[in-house]
Order: C-alpha cells, then sequence, then structure tokens
C-alpha cells in the first residue's frame, strides 16, 4: 500500500509515509480509512512523502473534492493542524494547491501546513 500510518494516542497524531507512486484513489483510500475512525477525531496529523517515488497527479477538480472530503470529516469542535512533508517539486506544488483548497472550506478546522523538511513539519505540530 502506497500509504502506511500509525496512529500515536499519546501524542494525539496520525503519521502517515507515502512510498512509490500515488494515485489519487490512494489518496482518498487514505482519507475515509483513516479519518472515519472514531479514535482519532480531534488528532493531528503528518503526510510525510519524502518515499514517494512518482505522483500520478490529479486533476485541480480531484483535488478540490479532497479537500471537501477532508473538510466535512474534521473534528467540529477541536481544532487541529495538518503537517505535510513534499520535498519533491510536484509534491510540494499539489500539497499546496490541497491547502488552498482546504483553506476555502467552510467546514475546514484543519490548519495546514506544507513543508520541505519533516523537522519542520514535526516543529509545525509542535511535536519536535
Amino acid at each position: 500500500m502506497p500509504i502506511q500510518f500509525q496512529v500515536d494516542h499519546e501524542r494525539r497524531v496520525v503519521l502517515a509515509d507515502g512510498s512509490g507512486t500515488l494515485t489519487d484513489g490512494d489518496v482518498f483510500g487514505y482519507q475515509r480509512e483513516v479519518w472515519s475512525r472514531a479514535d482519532v477525531r480531534g488528532y493531528h496529523e503528518l503526510m510525510d512523502m519524502t518515499a514517494v517515488e512518482s505522483i500520478e497527479p490529479p486533476s485541480p477538480e480531484r483535488i478540490r473534492e479532497l479537500a471537501e472530503l477532508s473538510a466535512h470529516m474534521d473534528a467540529r469542535s477541536t481544532p487541529t493542524r495538518f503537517a505535510i512533508v513534499a520535498p519533491s517539486t510536484i509534491a510540494f506544488g499539489l500539497a499546496k494547491m490541497f491547502q488552498a483548497q482546504r483553506d476555502l472550506q467552510k467546514r475546514s478546522t484543519k490548519d495546514v501546513g506544507v513543508f520541505r523538511t519533516r523537522s519542520e513539519a514535526l516543529a509545525f505540530l509542535g511535536l519536535d
């Protein structure tokens, strides 16, 4: 599976790592699998794309759809943070597009940050 994740209940964060070739189906699948779980509601999130070798570029419409789905799955009462580690140019650009779409979602309660390094992302999440 191109996206592996673990839940750190002590620090209240979902840690995900992408690898290989990433498709929008992989990302939508991850979103539905993880964020439909009641035990992670109100948790922060880290998506590390360092090991992703290639990305099948989604359409702008699919990025908007993912942002909308994600916002609808947010915990309403708890603002959280979502850090994306995107060292490659394509990953960084797509992540910034997602961030912009997420910011447009009225139901969104996650503050999204896009970073080139894991250390920057962990600092954003307060986990450094």
